[in-house]
Protein backbone atom coordinates (compact mmCIF):
# COMPACT_ATOMS: atom_id res chain seq x y z
CA UNK A 1 0.00 0.00 0.00
CA UNK A 2 1.19 3.72 -1.01
CA UNK A 3 1.53 5.79 1.46
CA UNK A 4 0.20 9.50 1.55
CA UNK A 5 1.74 12.47 2.10
CA UNK A 6 -1.10 14.62 1.32
CA UNK A 7 -4.90 13.99 0.98
CA UNK A 8 -5.74 11.38 -1.11
CA UNK A 9 -1.79 11.63 -2.97
CA UNK A 10 0.09 8.58 -2.57
CA UNK A 11 3.95 9.28 -2.41
CA UNK A 12 5.75 7.71 -4.93
CA UNK A 13 6.91 4.22 -4.30
CA UNK A 14 10.25 2.97 -4.57
CA UNK A 15 9.53 0.70 -7.34
CA UNK A 16 7.37 3.03 -9.38
CA UNK A 17 10.26 3.50 -11.87
CA UNK A 18 10.04 -0.14 -13.12
CA UNK A 19 6.14 -0.16 -12.50
CA UNK A 20 6.10 2.62 -15.31
CA UNK A 21 8.93 0.98 -17.49
CA UNK A 22 6.40 -2.65 -17.17
CA UNK A 23 3.45 -0.65 -18.28
CA UNK A 24 5.60 0.86 -21.19
CA UNK A 25 6.55 -2.62 -21.85
CA UNK A 26 3.20 -3.48 -21.87
CA UNK A 27 3.04 -2.13 -25.77
CA UNK A 28 5.69 -4.30 -26.72
CA UNK A 29 3.80 -7.68 -25.45
CA UNK A 30 3.51 -8.63 -29.20
CA UNK A 31 6.86 -8.79 -29.41
CA UNK A 32 8.85 -9.26 -26.19
CA UNK A 33 7.89 -12.41 -24.49
CA UNK A 34 5.67 -11.13 -21.80
CA UNK A 35 6.07 -13.30 -18.89
CA UNK A 36 9.52 -11.63 -18.82
CA UNK A 37 8.34 -7.79 -18.84
CA UNK A 38 8.79 -7.62 -15.05
CA UNK A 39 12.69 -8.76 -15.08
CA UNK A 40 13.27 -6.87 -18.37
CA UNK A 41 12.16 -3.59 -16.20
CA UNK A 42 14.01 -4.36 -13.47
CA UNK A 43 17.09 -4.25 -15.96
CA UNK A 44 16.63 -1.98 -18.41
CA UNK A 45 16.67 1.79 -18.01
CA UNK A 46 13.59 4.45 -19.22
CA UNK A 47 15.78 5.50 -21.76
CA UNK A 48 16.74 1.96 -23.47
CA UNK A 49 12.24 1.08 -22.76
CA UNK A 50 12.03 4.32 -25.20
CA UNK A 51 14.67 3.19 -27.56
CA UNK A 52 12.68 -0.38 -28.30
CA UNK A 53 9.51 1.18 -28.28
CA UNK A 54 11.04 4.14 -31.42
CA UNK A 55 12.31 0.97 -32.93
CA UNK A 56 9.21 -0.86 -32.79
CA UNK A 57 7.26 1.73 -33.98
CA UNK A 58 9.30 2.53 -36.51
CA UNK A 59 8.98 -1.01 -38.54
CA UNK A 60 12.09 -2.75 -37.23
CA UNK A 61 11.20 -6.78 -37.73
CA UNK A 62 10.11 -8.55 -34.65
CA UNK A 63 12.88 -10.89 -34.70
CA UNK A 64 15.46 -8.49 -34.53
CA UNK A 65 13.54 -6.03 -31.84
CA UNK A 66 13.31 -9.45 -29.78
CA UNK A 67 17.33 -10.22 -29.59
CA UNK A 68 18.11 -6.83 -28.94
CA UNK A 69 16.01 -6.53 -25.74
CA UNK A 70 17.21 -10.32 -24.93
CA UNK A 71 21.16 -9.34 -25.24
CA UNK A 72 20.14 -5.45 -23.70
CA UNK A 73 18.87 -7.75 -20.65
CA UNK A 74 21.57 -9.95 -20.36
CA UNK A 75 24.59 -7.40 -20.68
CA UNK A 76 22.67 -4.94 -17.75
CA UNK A 77 22.53 -8.50 -16.03
CA UNK A 78 26.03 -9.41 -16.44
CA UNK A 79 27.11 -5.90 -15.69
CA UNK A 80 24.91 -5.72 -12.03
CA UNK A 81 26.44 -8.95 -10.79
CA UNK A 82 30.16 -8.95 -11.91
CA UNK A 83 30.86 -4.97 -12.07
CA UNK A 84 28.33 -4.45 -8.98
CA UNK A 85 26.24 -1.77 -10.71
CA UNK A 86 24.39 -0.81 -14.27
CA UNK A 87 25.94 -0.46 -17.47
CA UNK A 88 28.10 2.38 -17.58
CA UNK A 89 27.61 4.80 -20.50
CA UNK A 90 29.96 5.29 -22.55
CA UNK A 91 31.78 2.21 -21.24
CA UNK A 92 35.29 1.58 -20.51
CA UNK A 93 37.72 -0.97 -22.13
CA UNK A 94 38.29 -2.75 -19.12
CA UNK A 95 35.04 -3.46 -18.74
CA UNK A 96 34.64 -4.78 -22.14
CA UNK A 97 37.90 -6.81 -21.44
CA UNK A 98 36.29 -8.21 -18.37
CA UNK A 99 32.94 -9.35 -20.62
CA UNK A 100 35.76 -10.99 -22.96
CA UNK A 101 37.53 -12.86 -20.35
CA UNK A 102 33.79 -13.93 -18.86
CA UNK A 103 32.57 -15.34 -21.91
CA UNK A 104 35.15 -16.45 -24.27
CA UNK A 105 37.89 -18.47 -22.16
CA UNK A 106 39.49 -22.12 -22.99
CA UNK A 107 37.64 -25.21 -21.62
CA UNK A 108 41.11 -27.02 -21.27
CA UNK A 109 42.43 -24.42 -18.97
CA UNK A 110 39.25 -24.07 -17.30
CA UNK A 111 40.02 -27.70 -15.90
CA UNK A 112 43.31 -27.01 -14.66
CA UNK A 113 42.62 -23.68 -13.15
CA UNK A 114 38.94 -23.04 -11.81
CA UNK A 115 39.31 -19.72 -11.45
CA UNK A 116 40.08 -19.53 -15.63
CA UNK A 117 37.16 -17.42 -17.33
CA UNK A 118 33.87 -16.56 -15.42
CA UNK A 119 33.95 -16.43 -11.96
CA UNK A 120 31.64 -19.45 -10.17
CA UNK A 121 29.84 -16.34 -7.94
CA UNK A 122 28.90 -14.37 -11.48
CA UNK A 123 27.70 -17.63 -13.66
CA UNK A 124 25.41 -19.19 -10.64
CA UNK A 125 24.11 -16.02 -10.40
CA UNK A 126 23.39 -15.37 -13.83
CA UNK A 127 22.27 -19.22 -14.16
CA UNK A 128 19.47 -18.73 -10.91
CA UNK A 129 18.23 -15.75 -13.00
CA UNK A 130 17.70 -17.70 -16.02
CA UNK A 131 19.87 -15.19 -17.96
CA UNK A 132 23.05 -17.61 -18.81
CA UNK A 133 22.12 -20.92 -20.47
CA UNK A 134 25.40 -21.97 -22.33
CA UNK A 135 27.12 -24.49 -20.11
CA UNK A 136 30.94 -23.44 -22.07
CA UNK A 137 32.12 -20.73 -23.36
CA UNK A 138 29.62 -18.28 -25.49
CA UNK A 139 30.31 -18.76 -29.19
CA UNK A 140 32.38 -15.90 -30.42
CA UNK A 141 29.23 -15.10 -33.03
CA UNK A 142 27.39 -14.36 -29.94
CA UNK A 143 30.02 -11.82 -28.21
CA UNK A 144 30.61 -10.36 -31.33
CA UNK A 145 26.81 -9.71 -31.85
CA UNK A 146 26.51 -8.37 -28.22
CA UNK A 147 29.58 -5.88 -28.73
CA UNK A 148 27.74 -4.68 -31.69
CA UNK A 149 24.34 -3.85 -29.72
CA UNK A 150 26.53 -2.69 -27.02
CA UNK A 151 28.10 0.11 -29.66
CA UNK A 152 25.09 0.96 -31.46
CA UNK A 153 23.61 2.03 -28.17
CA UNK A 154 26.56 3.87 -27.54
CA UNK A 155 25.97 6.21 -31.11
CA UNK A 156 22.45 6.26 -30.33
CA UNK A 157 23.31 8.31 -27.18
CA UNK A 158 25.67 10.26 -29.06
CA UNK A 159 28.81 8.15 -27.18
CA UNK A 160 31.73 6.96 -28.69
CA UNK A 161 32.79 3.41 -26.91
CA UNK A 162 36.40 1.92 -27.19
CA UNK A 163 35.06 -1.12 -29.27
CA UNK A 164 37.24 -0.58 -32.62
CA UNK A 165 41.01 -0.05 -30.25
CA UNK A 166 43.25 -2.16 -31.15
CA UNK A 167 43.75 -4.01 -27.61
CA UNK A 168 39.59 -5.28 -27.68
CA UNK A 169 40.26 -6.24 -31.35
CA UNK A 170 43.64 -8.39 -30.09
CA UNK A 171 41.33 -9.51 -27.07
CA UNK A 172 38.97 -10.83 -28.77
CA UNK A 173 40.85 -12.66 -31.77
CA UNK A 174 43.05 -14.38 -29.63
CA UNK A 175 40.02 -15.17 -27.08
CA UNK A 176 38.08 -16.71 -30.06
CA UNK A 177 41.08 -18.95 -30.90
CA UNK A 178 41.43 -20.21 -27.54
CA UNK A 179 37.70 -20.40 -27.00
CA UNK A 180 38.03 -23.86 -29.66
CA UNK A 181 34.47 -23.35 -30.66
CA UNK A 182 33.28 -23.51 -33.92
CA UNK A 183 30.46 -22.36 -35.21
CA UNK A 184 27.52 -24.43 -35.45
CA UNK A 185 25.31 -24.95 -38.13
CA UNK A 186 21.15 -24.24 -37.50
CA UNK A 187 19.89 -27.08 -38.99
CA UNK A 188 22.44 -30.18 -38.42
CA UNK A 189 21.16 -31.35 -41.82
CA UNK A 190 19.80 -29.86 -44.69
CA UNK A 191 15.86 -30.84 -45.78
CA UNK A 192 16.67 -31.29 -49.49
CA UNK A 193 14.33 -32.43 -51.92
CA UNK A 194 14.29 -36.20 -51.32
CA UNK A 195 13.73 -35.56 -47.34
CA UNK A 196 11.35 -33.10 -47.60
CA UNK A 197 9.24 -35.48 -50.13
CA UNK A 198 9.53 -37.84 -47.03
CA UNK A 199 8.31 -35.69 -45.04
CA UNK A 200 5.37 -34.32 -46.62
CA UNK A 201 4.00 -38.01 -47.22
CA UNK A 202 2.72 -37.70 -43.10
CA UNK A 203 0.92 -34.69 -44.04
CA UNK A 204 -0.84 -35.34 -47.18
CA UNK A 205 -4.47 -35.72 -46.06
CA UNK A 206 -7.45 -33.36 -46.09
CA UNK A 207 -7.38 -32.28 -42.45
CA UNK A 208 -6.70 -28.67 -42.17
CA UNK A 209 -3.78 -29.04 -40.54
CA UNK A 210 -2.37 -31.08 -42.85
CA UNK A 211 -3.25 -29.11 -45.62
CA UNK A 212 -1.97 -25.93 -43.78
CA UNK A 213 1.64 -27.52 -43.09
CA UNK A 214 2.18 -29.47 -46.38
CA UNK A 215 1.48 -25.82 -47.76
CA UNK A 216 3.76 -24.33 -45.43
CA UNK A 217 6.97 -26.88 -46.09
CA UNK A 218 6.54 -26.56 -49.85
CA UNK A 219 5.60 -22.94 -49.78
CA UNK A 220 9.10 -22.02 -47.52
CA UNK A 221 11.30 -24.66 -49.69
CA UNK A 222 10.36 -23.55 -52.97
CA UNK A 223 10.90 -19.87 -52.21
CA UNK A 224 14.18 -20.06 -51.70
CA UNK A 225 14.54 -21.36 -48.48
CA UNK A 226 12.49 -18.14 -46.81
CA UNK A 227 13.54 -17.94 -43.27
CA UNK A 228 10.94 -18.92 -40.68
CA UNK A 229 9.84 -15.06 -39.80
CA UNK A 230 9.41 -14.28 -43.61
CA UNK A 231 6.66 -17.66 -44.21
CA UNK A 232 5.10 -16.93 -41.18
CA UNK A 233 4.06 -13.02 -41.80
CA UNK A 234 3.04 -13.72 -45.37
CA UNK A 235 -0.64 -12.40 -45.94
CA UNK A 236 -3.19 -12.69 -48.89
CA UNK A 237 -2.20 -9.47 -49.37
CA UNK A 238 1.66 -10.65 -50.71
CA UNK A 239 0.08 -13.52 -52.96
CA UNK A 240 0.80 -11.78 -56.57
CA UNK A 241 -1.05 -13.85 -59.43
CA UNK A 242 0.72 -14.66 -61.96
CA UNK A 243 0.30 -15.94 -65.66
CA UNK A 244 0.73 -19.82 -65.47
CA UNK A 245 4.52 -20.73 -66.94
CA UNK A 246 5.34 -24.05 -69.08
CA UNK A 247 6.24 -27.19 -67.70
CA UNK A 248 8.96 -27.53 -69.70
CA UNK A 249 10.67 -24.19 -71.03
CA UNK A 250 11.71 -26.08 -74.21
CA UNK A 251 7.91 -26.36 -75.01
CA UNK A 252 6.11 -22.79 -74.79
CA UNK A 253 2.88 -24.21 -76.17
CA UNK A 254 3.08 -27.50 -73.73
CA UNK A 255 1.55 -28.11 -70.57
CA UNK A 256 1.59 -25.06 -68.20
CA UNK A 257 2.05 -24.88 -64.48
CA UNK A 258 0.38 -22.06 -62.04
CA UNK A 259 2.81 -19.52 -60.62
CA UNK A 260 2.54 -16.76 -57.45
CA UNK A 261 4.73 -14.10 -56.91
CA UNK A 262 5.20 -13.57 -53.14
CA UNK A 263 5.67 -9.92 -51.76
CA UNK A 264 8.88 -10.61 -48.85
CA UNK A 265 8.21 -7.40 -47.69
CA UNK A 266 11.18 -6.61 -44.80
CA UNK A 267 13.60 -9.09 -44.46
CA UNK A 268 17.00 -9.68 -42.93
CA UNK A 269 18.96 -8.52 -45.78
CA UNK A 270 16.39 -6.12 -47.17
CA UNK A 271 13.73 -3.46 -46.14
CA UNK A 272 10.51 -2.58 -46.46
CA UNK A 273 10.99 0.00 -48.96
CA UNK A 274 13.19 -2.59 -51.95
CA UNK A 275 9.52 -4.62 -52.18
CA UNK A 276 11.23 -7.74 -52.63
CA UNK A 277 10.01 -10.69 -54.53
CA UNK A 278 10.18 -13.86 -55.68
CA UNK A 279 8.14 -16.51 -57.64
CA UNK A 280 6.90 -19.76 -56.84
CA UNK A 281 5.74 -22.42 -59.55
CA UNK A 282 3.66 -25.45 -59.84
CA UNK A 283 3.12 -28.05 -57.14
CA UNK A 284 3.86 -25.37 -53.66
CA UNK A 285 1.48 -23.07 -55.35
CA UNK A 286 -1.54 -25.62 -55.90
CA UNK A 287 -0.72 -26.79 -52.05
CA UNK A 288 -1.22 -23.42 -51.10
CA UNK A 289 -4.24 -22.79 -53.24
CA UNK A 290 -5.76 -26.08 -51.86
CA UNK A 291 -5.10 -24.48 -48.03
CA UNK A 292 -6.13 -21.36 -48.22
CA UNK A 293 -9.67 -22.24 -50.25
CA UNK A 294 -10.12 -25.29 -47.12
CA UNK A 295 -9.56 -22.65 -45.00
CA UNK A 296 -11.97 -20.25 -45.94
CA UNK A 297 -9.32 -17.38 -45.53
CA UNK A 298 -10.00 -14.09 -47.81
CA UNK A 299 -7.49 -11.90 -46.10
CA UNK A 300 -5.07 -11.13 -43.40
CA UNK A 301 -2.46 -14.37 -42.29
CA UNK A 302 -2.24 -17.02 -44.54
CA UNK A 303 -0.45 -19.46 -41.82
CA UNK A 304 -2.79 -19.21 -38.97
CA UNK A 305 -3.00 -21.37 -35.48
CA UNK A 306 -5.21 -24.05 -35.33
CA UNK A 307 -6.16 -25.54 -31.52
CA UNK A 308 -6.20 -29.40 -30.90
CA UNK A 309 -9.83 -29.37 -31.99
CA UNK A 310 -8.92 -28.27 -35.69
CA UNK A 311 -10.34 -24.78 -34.94
CA UNK A 312 -8.61 -22.13 -36.97
CA UNK A 313 -7.50 -18.96 -35.80
CA UNK A 314 -7.33 -15.54 -37.13
CA UNK A 315 -4.00 -14.46 -36.26
CA UNK A 316 -0.38 -15.27 -38.00
CA UNK A 317 1.80 -18.35 -36.34
CA UNK A 318 5.39 -17.44 -35.02
CA UNK A 319 8.56 -17.78 -36.19
CA UNK A 320 8.75 -20.87 -33.39
CA UNK A 321 5.57 -22.25 -34.30
CA UNK A 322 7.39 -22.96 -37.49
CA UNK A 323 10.23 -24.52 -36.25
CA UNK A 324 7.88 -26.37 -34.31
CA UNK A 325 6.29 -27.45 -37.41
CA UNK A 326 9.39 -28.52 -39.01
CA UNK A 327 9.98 -30.94 -35.68
CA UNK A 328 7.27 -32.62 -35.29
CA UNK A 329 6.43 -33.00 -39.13
CA UNK A 330 10.44 -34.87 -39.34
CA UNK A 331 9.30 -36.51 -36.31
CA UNK A 332 5.85 -38.19 -37.53
CA UNK A 333 8.16 -39.08 -41.03
CA UNK A 334 10.59 -41.47 -38.48
CA UNK A 335 13.50 -38.80 -38.80
CA UNK A 336 15.18 -37.70 -35.76
CA UNK A 337 14.04 -34.21 -35.26
CA UNK A 338 17.40 -33.44 -33.47
CA UNK A 339 18.99 -32.97 -36.57
CA UNK A 340 16.09 -30.73 -38.36
CA UNK A 341 14.88 -27.07 -37.84
CA UNK A 342 13.10 -24.41 -40.12
CA UNK A 343 16.40 -23.31 -41.47
CA UNK A 344 17.01 -26.97 -42.87
CA UNK A 345 14.44 -25.92 -45.47
CA UNK A 346 16.86 -22.51 -46.32
CA UNK A 347 20.42 -25.00 -46.52
CA UNK A 348 18.11 -27.53 -48.59
CA UNK A 349 17.11 -25.11 -50.79
CA UNK A 350 20.47 -24.51 -51.74
CA UNK A 351 21.99 -27.65 -51.50
CA UNK A 352 19.39 -29.05 -53.96
CA UNK A 353 20.30 -26.19 -56.26
CA UNK A 354 23.75 -27.01 -56.02
CA UNK A 355 23.36 -31.04 -56.91
CA UNK A 356 20.68 -30.00 -59.64
CA UNK A 357 23.71 -27.81 -61.67
CA UNK A 358 21.40 -24.91 -60.70
CA UNK A 359 24.03 -21.42 -61.34
CA UNK A 360 24.64 -20.04 -57.95
CA UNK A 361 23.73 -16.65 -58.34
CA UNK A 362 20.32 -17.99 -60.10
CA UNK A 363 19.87 -19.68 -57.02
CA UNK A 364 20.86 -16.59 -54.99
CA UNK A 365 18.14 -14.33 -56.84
CA UNK A 366 15.59 -17.30 -55.49
CA UNK A 367 16.95 -17.47 -51.82
CA UNK A 368 18.21 -13.71 -51.75
CA UNK A 369 21.03 -14.28 -50.04
CA UNK A 370 23.58 -11.30 -49.82
CA UNK A 371 26.99 -12.83 -49.28
CA UNK A 372 28.55 -14.86 -52.11
CA UNK A 373 30.65 -16.67 -49.29
CA UNK A 374 27.30 -17.67 -47.01
CA UNK A 375 25.62 -19.30 -50.47
CA UNK A 376 28.64 -20.87 -52.08
CA UNK A 377 29.49 -23.01 -49.29
CA UNK A 378 26.27 -25.05 -49.98
CA UNK A 379 27.94 -25.32 -53.35
CA UNK A 380 31.20 -26.32 -52.62
CA UNK A 381 30.29 -28.72 -49.99
CA UNK A 382 28.23 -30.60 -53.50
CA UNK A 383 31.29 -30.30 -55.46
CA UNK A 384 33.43 -32.59 -52.89
CA UNK A 385 30.84 -34.94 -52.42
CA UNK A 386 31.07 -35.27 -56.08
CA UNK A 387 34.50 -34.96 -56.92
CA UNK A 388 37.95 -36.82 -56.07
CA UNK A 389 39.72 -34.95 -53.99
CA UNK A 390 37.81 -36.23 -50.58
CA UNK A 391 38.41 -40.22 -51.87
CA UNK A 392 42.03 -39.82 -52.38
CA UNK A 393 42.88 -41.67 -48.91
Amino acid sequence: MSRVSAPGRPVDSPFKPEIDRALALDTLSAILPIDRRDKLAALLSDDEVATLRHLAAEGMGQNTLRAMASDLAYLEAWSQTANGGPLPWPVTEAILLRFIAHHLWDPVKRLEDPAHGMPDAVEDTLRAQGHLRALGPHAPSTVRRRFALWATFHRWRGLEGPFGSPNIRNALRLATRAAKRPRGRKSANPLTRDILDQVLEFCAGSRLIEMRDRALLLLAFASGGRRRSEIARLTIEDLIDRPPVPMDSRLPRGPALPCLALRLGRTKTASLEQDERVLVIGRPVEALQAWIAAAGITSGPIFRPIDRWGNLGTTEIDGQAVNAIVKKRCARAGLNEANFSAHGLRSGYMTEAARRGVPLQEAMRQSRHRSIQQASSYYNEVEIERGESARLG
